[in-house]
C-alpha cells in the first residue's frame, strides 16, 4: 500500500508525537539525589496528565521543566491543574537531572505559602 504525500507526512508527524515523550522519558535514579535545589519563580506552562504531570517555570532568565509525580497522587496531595497555572509562583524543592540540571524531579512543591509533599 503506498500513501499519498499528506497521508505519510501525517504518519510521520503521529510517529513523532508517539515516540517523543517516549524517548524523553527516564528514570527517577536519573536525578542527583546528592544535589537538591530549591527554586522559585512563575510557572510559563503546565501539563497535568500521566505518565506524570509537569511544569515549565522561570528561575531568573532560565527556563526550567519540573517533572511532577503521576495526577492521581498529585491530586491524592491536594494538588490540582489550577494551582499550576501558568503565571502562578511556585517553589520547587526537588532534585535536578544529572545530564542537565535544568530539569528538576519535584519532591515538595510550596503553592500560595503551603508546602506540598509530591513523593
Amino acid at each position: 500500500m503506498r500513501l499519498s504525500m499528506p497521508a505519510a507526512a501525517a504518519t510521520a508527524i503521529i510517529a513523532m508525537l508517539i515516540a517523543t515523550p517516549i524517548a524523553a522519558h527516564h528514570g527517577w535514579s536519573d536525578y542527583d539525589a546528592s544535589k537538591p535545589v530549591t527554586v522559585t519563580g512563575p510557572v510559563t506552562a503546565s501539563v497535568y496528565k500521566n505518565p506524570h504531570a509537569m511544569v515549565k517555570m522561570k528561575d531568573g532568565a532560565k527556563e526550567l521543566t519540573i517533572m511532577l509525580a503521576p495526577v492521581a497522587r498529585m491530586k491524592a496531595r491536594k494538588v490540582t491543574a489550577d494551582m499550576l497555572a501558568a503565571g502562578k509562583t511556585i517553589t520547587v524543592h526537588g532534585l535536578p537531572l544529572k545530564t542537565d540540571p535544568a530539569e528538576i524531579r519535584a519532591e515538595k512543591l510550596t503553592i500560595d505559602g503551603k508546602t506540598y509533599e509530591i513523593r
